[in-house]
């Protein structure tokens, strides 16, 4: 169903906008450590929390591209056209709501989550998560249309939206942090108006009626429940995967805060080079949902399984590669973050475990579940993520670093612990072949 030359044309710039993604991460923490670690921790703390929130819509975007490759692989591009108009509206809504509460609730949900930490910490994390909550709204329209384009096969789009969008958050954090000095408020802006502006991209670009997905009227409020159903029936279970993974990470969040401001920097230096080490595994399992969920819409369960195990084996490599080169260059990345010896220290430490686990266990664990999921078995993948962490990663975390006295580093080893578990559930999933009985269409 899918030829070589199409899977490129939807894998590369998937990887392409991942990496701009974890680019800008990177730079805005890179920047706003000029302000010091009170100002990384506070980004921080908050960027694990949005990354909590934001899930929520994200899984409803990966519910409706679910739906909407099915129904393309079936050949229902009304229907198809229909599921989308029914995510940009549920997503959008849900968004708004998370917004407000984000709004309302600002210091009392830092303090619920992270207790009493510095003052400094929590005055930076005050700022950026007020002025980031407002950018929910347009990351669900953006999320939502890129899933779409994606689903179509067309991957370059959300990339090129993706490029737009860091390109105004990097200029406008050099311009507000460097020139005018304004900390974290400095990155928080530019955040804000690089996503208003992807979102407006997209909601121009998915109007196109020769895109096999289009909505007419982005601004005409139809809900179709039965439709909505649909998606609900996979964004729920995997929205809730999710959001309890992410939950899971505050907690082990709120167990580093307690090491102190060294371990936390250290702690988030190393997840954001982390993220670059996992960008193939993100961009190729978000290419599984497009062409498993076409070859389940069609019924090709065969051409499905053989695609599946294509798309491994690439991530497999690129990964070994990607990673290789990043512990090659460790030392001058973590020059770039303006850390003192025993933070870098610390950070080095982690990331080269990290490398290690990542390239052995992660695919298995994150990028093989989305084939699962693209068949719609989705509440095994939930049931599997939830216990795997409450079991592994919280439980392990505090007997690890706190009773056992590792610090942070064993939170990082009850992080590989959980993945393992993953990997060994999905495998054999996939092997038994269960995935395959819980399609919309047959």
């Amino acid at each position: 169903m899918f030829t070589n030359k199409q899977l490129y044309k939807l894998i590369v710039p998937l990887i392409i906008e991942q990496i701009l993604a974890v680019t800008v991460g990177m730079v805005n923490i890179i920047m706003v450590a000029r302000a010091g670690e009170v100002a990384v921790s506070g980004v921080s703390l908050v960027d694990t929390l949005n990354v909590l929130l934001i899930t929520i819509f994200s899984s409803l975007a990966t519910g409706g591209a679910v739906v909407a490759a099915q129904y393309i692989g079936h050949k229902e591009s009304e229907n198809a056209c229909k599921s989308a108009r029914q995510l940009l509206l549920i997503s959008t809504l849900i968004a708004v709501i998370i917004m407000v509460i984000s709004l309302i609730g600002n210091e009392f949900i830092l303090r619920l989550i992270y207790g009493n930490i510095e003052a400094g910490v929590m005055q930076n994390a005050r700022i950026y998560f007020y002025v980031t909550a407002f950018s929910f709204p347009f990351l669900a329209i953006y999320n939502s249309c890129a899933a779409l384009f994606r689903v179509m096969g067309n991957s370059k789009v959300s990339m090129i939206a993706s490029f737009i969008m860091n390109i105004i958050n990097i200029i406008g954090s050099a311009v507000l942090v460097l020139g005018f000095h304004m900390g974290v408020m400095g990155v928080s802006i530019p955040a804000l108006l690089a996503r208003i502006s992807a979102a407006l991209i997209m909601l121009v670009l998915i109007r196109n009626k020769n895109n096999p997905i289009h909505i007419d009227n982005v601004f005409r409020f139809d809900f179709d429940l039965p439709m909505i159903k649909r998606i609900l029936h996979i964004g729920i279970p995997n929205g809730l995967e999710n959001s309890i993974f992410q939950i899971g990470k505050i907690l082990v969040q709120g167990l580093t805060a307690s090491f102190g401001t060294m371990a936390l920097t250290a702690n988030a230096v190393a997840a954001n080079i982390a993220g670059f080490e996992t960008i193939p595994g993100s961009a190729i399992g978000l290419a599984v949902i497009t062409v498993v969920g076409q070859c389940v819409g069609a019924g090709e369960y065969q051409q499905a399984k053989k695609y599946t195990i294509k798309l491994m084996k690439l991530t497999y490599i690129i990964m070994i590669v990607l990673n290789i080169g990043i512990l090659l260059f460790l030392n001058p990345i973590l020059g770039l973050y303006n850390l003192s010896a025993d933070t870098a220290a610390l950070a080095f430490r982690l990331i080269v475990y990290y490398s290690i686990c990542c390239c052995i266990i992660w695919p298995v664990a994150f990028a093989l579940p989305n084939a699962i999921r693209a068949a719609n078995d989705v509440k095994y993948t939930m049931i599997v993520s939830i216990a795997s962490m409450w079991m592994w990663r919280i439980g392990f975390s505090y007997v690890l670093a706190d009773f056992m006295g590792l610090g942070v580093f064993g939170i990082w080893i009850a992080m590989t612990i959980d993945w393992l578990f993953r990997a060994v559930c999905f495998v054999i999933r996939f092997i038994n072949g269960k995935w395959k009985l819980h399609s919309f269409i047959h």
